[in-house]
């Protein structure tokens, strides 16, 4: 780049950033059947593989704030795009060629440390965007992220039905989403020098860790990421224990689910713009509670549906708010954005097992109902992310 670019341009690169994070994980997720297969595993040890992806996201998320600070967010996510697209390959090379799971799971641990300070700097990106722009745009990221991840999967899919080998197919969608990772952060914004000072004039600003308003953010997100994260786990599974019904209507429950999160993204920033992030994000912890608690007890499958649009509704919102509300104020956002997407993702490390462990004893739906109460820490903590100028 020879001049400084738009900032519809640069609009347009954040979305691109994201879509091409959910293409690169969807396209893994695609081929977790084929990779369960080549290294003979149970779904327990599955799961006990894919927890390395989850160790490297832990490990390095809270060092992305410092990172983004130091190389900028363009020069993260350009990292974080190589260490992504490495891992992939490394997985591939493991599950498929060596049929090694040390190898794979060495593959998931890189692909998890990209995936992390990928994430947090395309968001922080995406809020200096946002705040250039005058409006809500933070859930629209997020509603592409869900687009590409929607792409991923149906390349992912023809891929398998085909027999192409998983290494294969993860270096043609991955190595041509690298150079795109690349051409589009050329077009981010440049961002002030002071935008990512850590310390103010008096040179000792305090750890996000320790700010009050930052934590609260921090619960809220984990809040509405388990919302979300319980849906990506135990839906489909929900829907087939509970209504007794066929794999592929859980799998339609699920994409349902998708859909209606991912149109309430497009869709919500104009009602944010209007009414304010606090009564919004008040009346998604509602939708949320209200949306399981009818899929849990409808009784009936097309009634369970209605539920689980309303779910996808009230789940949507809560952690690209939370985003742009810990990067409100330009000093320091990267550091906040990486405490309060720690706090968030723990909601994918711990609701799994958690999920999994009720459902033991009360059964896969109704399990369901612990996300619904975590809607009454959700609905306390939202007014800390109210607008600040």
């Amino acid at each position: 780049m020879t001049s400084s670019p738009t900032l519809p341009q640069s609009r347009n690169a954040v979305f691109a950033a994201f879509a091409l994070a959910g293409i690169t994980f969807a396209s893994l997720v695609s081929r977790l059947p084929d990779i369960r297969q080549t290294l003979h595993l149970s779904n327990g040890e599955l799961g006990l593989l894919l927890l390395a992806t989850s160790t490297g996201c832990l490990v390095s998320m809270p060092l992305a704030g410092r990172m983004i600070e130091r190389f900028s967010a363009p020069g993260i996510v350009r990292a974080g795009a190589v260490s992504v697209v490495g891992g992939l390959v490394i997985a591939g090379f493991g599950a498929t060629v060596a049929g090694r799971e040390l190898v794979a799971a060495l593959g998931l641990f890189v692909m998890g440390l990209g995936v992390s300070i990928w994430d947090v700097a395309m968001n922080v990106e995406g809020a200096e965007v946002e705040r250039r722009l005058g409006r809500t745009i933070m859930p629209r990221f997020h509603a592409v992220w869900s687009v590409g991840s929607l792409a991923g999967s149906a390349v992912g899919i023809p891929m398998a039905a085909l027999g192409v080998p998983v290494l294969l197919h993860l270096c043609v969608v991955g190595l041509p989403a690298l150079v795109a990772a690349f051409l589009a952060t050329g077009y981010f914004l440049p961002v002030d020098a002071h935008s990512h000072d850590s310390v103010d004039s008096s040179g000792a600003r305090r750890s996000p860790w320790t700010e009050p308003r930052t934590l609260f953010i921090g619960v809220m997100v984990l809040a509405f990421a388990l919302a979300e994260g319980s849906a990506n786990d135990w839906l489909s599974l929900g829907v087939i224990d509970g209504y007794h019904q066929e794999h592929w209507v859980g799998v339609t429950a699920f994409s349902v689910f998708v859909v209606s999160m991912t149109v309430s993204r497009f869709l919500g920033t104009t009602t944010l713009d209007r009414f304010g992030r606090a009564p919004v994000l008040w009346g998604c912890s509602g939708l949320a509670a209200v949306g399981i608690l009818i899929t849990v007890f409808a009784g009936h499958l097309a009634l369970a549906f209605v539920g689980i649009v309303i779910w996808g509704l009230g789940a949507s919102l809560g952690f690209p708010v939370g985003m742009s509300a810990a990067a409100d104020d330009p000093i320091g956002a990267a550091k906040r954005v990486s405490v309060v997407s720690t706090i968030g993702y723990g909601a994918f490390l711990i609701g799994p097992p958690l999920l999994g462990w009720i459902g033991d004893h009360t059964g896969t739906l109704r399990s369901l109902l612990v996300v619904a109460a975590l809607m009454v820490p959700a609905a306390l903590t939202v007014f800390a992310a109210r607008e600040r100028s």
